[in-house]
């Protein structure tokens, strides 16, 4: 029975833990673009270009901002921040229930966005690629 009681907090624990993940693959995948570029832009009208701009540095912007929200909100409520298991981040604040529940709602309302973002930009992908036929998707693949 303790591991059905427990079931809720060990999967907040893996939420926490796939943030930290998320913040580390957002850093690499940053650091990979800033040195390697981005491929050529397709032959598209300039509001397809821009609104995939935009969107693409609202998701950046998001998944950085989303898991380190989270985690300051954590360390507010006093909690230690775990990475499945391996190792845990101790709080480095003054325990402030307040100021996490206030940072905490801020970091669901990013999570919605992230989602809708997400939604929007496969969308997209998928709009380029069966009906305009312009090579928008194929650019975001490895190796194009």
């Amino acid at each position: 029975m303790g591991q059905i009681e427990n079931a809720p907090f060990n999967l907040y624990n893996f939420h926490k833990s796939l943030g930290v993940l998320i913040l580390v693959l957002m850093t690499v995948r940053l650091i990979y673009r800033l040195v390697h570029g981005v491929p050529p832009e397709p032959k598209i009208p300039a509001f397809y270009r821009i609104a995939g701009t935009v969107t693409h540095w609202a998701l950046y912007v998001l998944l950085f901002l989303t898991p380190i929200s989270g985690a300051i909100a954590n360390m507010f409520y006093g909690a230690s921040t775990p990475f499945f298991g391996l190792f845990e981040i101790q709080p480095f604040f003054v325990k402030n229930e307040d100021t996490a529940n206030f940072i905490f709602a801020r970091h669901k309302l990013m999570g919605f966005a992230v989602g809708a973002l997400a939604i929007m930009h496969i969308g997209a992908a998928l709009f380029h690629y069966f009906i305009r036929k312009d090579g928008v998707l194929q650019r975001m693949l490895p190796g194009s």
